[in-house]
């Protein structure tokens, strides 16, 4: 398996980045939500299948 260049490793922060504020975001309640990898990872194979599957828009290298 290869290294992933910089620009891959800034892309797989901003989208777990994005996740986590866009759940924190839609919380109703005034309580917090921490950070959470296995919520953020299954938000973001949702999103990815949707993306690359469904809508067909790009590969699963160029999403995440």
């Amino acid at each position: 398996m290869s290294e992933l260049t910089d620009n891959q490793i800034k892309r797989q922060d901003w989208v777990d980045n994005s996740i986590f504020e866009l759940v924190r975001s839609l919380n109703p309640t005034a309580n917090s939500i921490e950070w959470n990898i296995e919520m953020i990872a299954e938000i973001r194979d949702t999103m990815q299948d949707w993306f690359v599957e469904n809508l067909q828009l790009c590969s699963s290298e160029d999403f995440y």
